[in-house]
């Protein structure tokens, strides 16, 4: 073979080589970029469950960013230097995919970081807590992924299904805790195996995501719900998304017992059984599931004036903001949904007010829509700045070291809730703060 044939064959290698090489240089060069804003930005810190990858495991076959549903929309993982690492910390919200696709074990999912911490109650990989007996599933036990919490809720009632003593005497098999995903799988693999159970529920069907503001996106995949199969819904509003359950609600005859809150949760004096008690009966049960949400009481202010009927904790119709000087505080995604969406409503004057310099927890498609309604004057965006005092027609709001007095008719605060650790407490699970660990 002459060195023309030889070179002929070879070129299409070089070629394609050079282009790979190219390829892979642009793409590097895009996660070190999204790593240097992230950093720039303060966005730095995950909101949930996130991927810790070890570099040394890693062999660079991009499995994880192939597998991360959320890649797509914006950076959450990257290679730079061969390895795969995590360059949009706040974009990541837990779906684990990652740690699945990693063929060589190399990922890891962790709650917290170094620098901050998150309280996750004791849970076995079974989901039942030190308390033999108790389980948590979905959004207590760091799970707020809605895919997630169907799941989860299903296989921790097939674990509760496991224990001696269910289906037999007269008690409940289980006493289901809240009726948002978690709770609501749970109900329905309840019913399907015939279990003696029954839902508390305080609020109303969907839990969390009953509270998201009229018109919000979920996005979710699909998920099994039990009795139904598979629910295929990658995308819609949070009205659909309630419109559906309660279509299987009434198609199944789920009985869900709304406005009824557990007050006390108590070993019953055999010790074999628990005592729940409620605002509106007595239950003995086997096994208690707790599929409550982290959210808890709202997280307050403290400052004078907020205990004002103007003051509300969560915004349900952006609507009734129509004219109003309006008051937005915090940074998270549902504080910035807020502010945009009352921006939307004619002739109502939005102020968001934040503690921080940047928005390191809310989504980068929020975070990027209140920067356009900023720029465009639509809300007033005031960071970092501090609310001192709520009057009847005004806010005062430290800001750059100057105190402002601002009109106001109305104060949506946005600022997280208050794990229910008493409550958790009371019954005797043990809450751990993770700080970058399982």
């Amino acid at each position: 073979m002459n060195t023309l044939t030889v070179s002929l064959y070879s070129l299409p290698i070089v070629l394609i080589l050079i282009g790979y090489l190219r390829l892979r240089h642009r793409r590097e060069q895009c996660a070190i970029e999204a790593a240097q804003e992230a950093i720039a930005a303060s966005l730095t810190e995950p909101p949930s469950l996130h991927p810790v990858i070890d570099a040394n495991k890693c062999i660079g076959c991009r499995s994880c960013l192939a597998a991360c549903p959320e890649q797509d929309a914006h950076p959450v993982l990257g290679m730079i230097r061969g390895k795969a690492r995590l360059v949009g910390p706040a974009n990541c919200i837990g779906h684990g995919a990652c740690k699945a696709a990693c063929p060589v074990g190399a990922i890891d999912l962790v709650f917290g970081t170094e620098k901050r911490g998150m309280d996750i109650p004791q849970v076995k990989p079974n989901f039942e807590t030190n308390v033999p007996g108790i389980f948590i599933a979905g959004e207590l036990g760091g799970m707020g992924l809605i895919g997630n919490a169907i799941e989860q809720g299903r296989q921790a009632l097939e674990e509760i299904a496991k224990l001696d003593g269910i289906g037999q005497g007269d008690d409940f098999d289980v006493i289901i805790v809240g009726s948002g995903p978690a709770g609501f799988a749970a109900s329905l693999a309840a019913m399907k195996r015939g279990l003696r159970f029954a839902t508390i529920e305080q609020d109303s069907l969907g839990g969390t995501v009953a509270h998201f503001p009229r018109g919000k996106l979920v996005m979710t995949r699909p998920a099994e719900l039990p009795i139904v199969g598979v629910m295929k819904i990658t995308e819609t509003t949070k009205e659909k998304l309630l419109e559906f359950w309660q279509g299987v609600e009434a198609n199944t005859s789920l009985k869900i017992n709304y406005n009824e809150r557990v007050e006390t949760i108590k070993k019953s004096a055999d010790g074999k059984c628990f005592d729940v008690e409620t605002t509106k009966a007595f239950y003995r049960t086997r096994a208690v599931l707790l599929t409550i949400g982290r959210r808890g009481t709202p997280r307050q202010l403290g400052v004078v004036g907020e205990d004002q009927s103007k003051v509300v904790y969560r915004l349900i119709d952006p609507a009734q903001y129509e004219g109003m000087h309006v008051l937005v505080v915090g940074g998270g995604d549902s504080a910035l949904e807020a502010a945009h969406s009352i921006a939307d409503v004619q002739g109502s004057i939005v102020t968001l007010s934040y503690r921080s310099a940047a928005f390191s927890r809310a989504k980068p498609k929020n975070r990027d829509k209140v920067e356009r309604y900023a720029e465009a004057k639509r809300i007033r965006l005031l960071m970092p700045s501090e609310v001192k005092e709520i009057r009847a027609d005004s806010v005062d709001i430290e800001y750059q070291g100057k105190l402002y007095k601002l009109k106001n008719d109305a104060v949506i605060v946005c600022a997280g809730g208050i794990l229910p650790n008493g409550f958790l407490k009371e019954i005797g699970i043990t809450i751990e703060t993770k700080y970058g660990t399982a």
